[in-house]
């Protein structure tokens, strides 16, 4: 088969496949492509794809010229010139939307030169599972608007499985069912469409091997074994030390240094299969030294590959993967920990200014719980001088005032749908 005809393949599956809506913003995407590269990234099958393909539809209806091309297809993958075939096919006017394009040998100088020389004409919307692309070298820098993909929110779940929020009754009740199957599988499309719970624990672990084998092990050079050993610790430790982790891969035989340890997490979290996140410090070597919290890309991935329905951890990566969606790498994230020993999972800076302290709980039943949470928030909002301080739970409602911090609490259902 020709390289064109692969390309011809892929653009008209694109244009007619049947697809749900997205929050992401096609039009920023579109118009961001007006003077720049935009950059879409997100762990594999969390829909970047569907997002292009999104455009392609958009695009082709509004009578523009567009193209779609998944560059990562094993037919064409190998050709060290498929780039450059690509855009002697498209042609130097209208828009071009390359799927994984890190995939491609040379794709961040073609990237930089295509966009200097054709600056105007030529629109590129591209897309990876690797942070890389958002993160470039010097060819690219000033040229990429990056723009990052989650598995789904509890919004667009609830659109996948068809469910309604509303006031009565049975419409709350469907939707706390739906939110019972969001906490245990995770957000993925293909998972949440999917009907028997064998099948969403088979996708899950499927796309775990995938994730460590194609983004992970291929790029770090590791072997597969101890890459997936290194995953599975990370997944089974809310609080990730380098250290730990190595003791856990040599008492299985995995012969591996403390720098390798270290290059797994960056290409771990390059990937999105974890993110690492550190303690809240303005001293550099407090945040290199303290343990960081791991937090899964996906939550269906504490059932569907370690077999855990913890529901506090579950609690705490939801929220988690709720704030990235909303901030888009906007403001950092950082867990606070004093010397006492109280603990607010989130802290959300930017720069030196803190905007918000959120501590996240499963259930606030005894009192001795609840004083625990609350005064680790009240401690923190006050000494990184939060506005805001929220507490998220399964059912708590209400607002109330502790040493001169104002508390919001709110149920995790009514904070994923605000």
């Amino acid at each position: 088969m020709e390289t064109t005809d692969v390309f011809e393949e892929w653009d008209s599956y694109a244009k007619k496949k049947q697809l749900l809506p997205r929050e992401m913003s096609l039009d920023s995407l579109i118009s961001g492509s007006k003077t720049k590269i935009a950059a879409l990234t997100g762990i594999r099958r969390s829909g970047k794809s569907s997002v292009l393909m999104l455009i392609a539809q958009r695009l082709q209806k509004e009578g523009k010229n567009v193209r779609y091309v998944n560059v990562e297809d094993s037919r064409i993958r190998e050709d060290r010139e498929v780039l450059d075939r690509a855009l002697k096919w498209f042609g130097e006017d209208g828009y071009l939307l390359l799927d994984e394009i890190t995939s491609a040998h040379g794709w961040e100088g073609w990237l930089a030169r295509v966009h200097e020389l054709l600056k105007g004409r030529l629109r590129i919307i591209v897309s990876s599972s690797r942070r890389g692309l958002s993160q470039p070298g010097k060819p690219l820098r000033g040229r990429l608007l990056p723009f990052e993909l989650y598995p789904l929110s509890f919004r667009e779940f609830l659109n996948f499985k068809g469910v309604e929020a509303g006031k009565t009754v049975a419409a709350k009740g469907a939707v706390e069912k739906a939110f019972a199957e969001y906490m245990k599988y995770g957000g993925f499309p293909e998972v949440a469409l999917a009907k028997e719970e064998t099948d969403k624990v088979r996708i899950l672990d499927s796309y775990f091997r995938d994730i460590v084998g194609l983004d992970i092990a291929e790029v770090s050079g590791e072997e597969i074994t101890t890459v997936e050993a290194f995953a599975r610790y990370a997944v089974q430790s809310p609080y990730f030390s380098a250290s730990k982790c190595l003791n856990f891969l040599n008492t299985l035989g995995h012969k591996i240094g403390k720098g390798k340890i270290l290059s797994l997490e960056r290409h771990a979290q390059a990937g999105y299969l974890f993110f690492f996140v550190p303690i809240f410090s303005y001293n550099i070597k407090d945040k290199s030294q303290y343990p960081r919290k791991a937090y899964c890309g996906d939550s269906g991935f504490f059932y569907g590959v370690a077999g855990k329905t913890d529901l506090g951890r579950l609690y705490e990566n939801t929220a988690f993967l709720e704030l990235k969606r909303r901030l888009q790498g906007q403001k950092e994230i950082c867990y606070w920990k004093n010397r006492q020993g109280l603990e607010t999972d989130f802290v959300v800076r930017w720069g030196s200014e803190v905007s918000e302290a959120m501590q996240v709980v499963y259930e606030l039943g005894d009192e001795k719980t609840r004083k625990r949470e609350v005064d680790g928030v009240v401690r923190c909002a006050k000494e990184v001088n939060a506005n805001s301080a929220t507490i998220i739970t399964k059912d708590v409602a209400e607002t109330k005032t502790v040493e001169g911090v104002k508390i919001r609490f709110i149920p995790m259902i009514d904070w994923l749908l605000g």
